[in-house]
């Protein structure tokens, strides 16, 4: 039969294990989906109006519910409690989402000038310390044996 399988190939295919990718087999999914690794000196994004109203709404829900702990019974409360909000209300927390908007966009000037300059001078090369010493104590004993041929 053209395009069949055989019984070996359907046993081999059921006796395959999926494994967990290691940190390393992480970065090299990274590598071939084209997405870059993050980098952990990016500023993070801003809160949204909504968020910002949730920082504050899950303080006093707590207070008021404190045998409550289901992150689930507070959001949807939150979220309930948003959409009742009318446009005057939520004004104070688009007011601050705005306000972190705006710092955000400064930081984020900030590290793309940053990166546009490359790396600093005082970050360390890819090799570590020790492999640097190493390498100061192989040339240091090389030119001792050379200076012993000299003689």
């Amino acid at each position: 039969m053209k395009g069949g399988r055989s019984k070996s190939d359907t046993k081999s295919a059921k006796l395959s294990v999926n494994k967990k990718p290691t940190k390393g087999a992480a970065a090299a999914a990274a590598k071939k989906s084209g997405k870059a690794a993050k980098d952990p000196n990016k500023p993070k994004r801003p809160a949204s109006a909504f968020f910002v109203f949730m920082e504050e709404f899950r303080e006093q829900y707590k207070k008021e519910h404190p045998k409550n702990k289901s992150v689930a019974a507070v959001g949807k409360a939150g979220g309930d409690k948003w959409k009742s909000l009318s446009a005057a209300e939520k004004a104070p927390y688009v007011a601050k989402a705005d306000k972190r908007k705006v710092e955000y966009e400064k930081k984020m000037k900030a590290y793309n000038k940053e990166q546009a300059e490359g790396p600093k001078e005082e970050e360390e090369s890819e090799k570590s310390v020790s492999e640097v010493n190493d390498e100061d104590e192989d040339d240091e004993e090389g030119s001792a044996e050379e200076d012993d041929d000299d003689e």
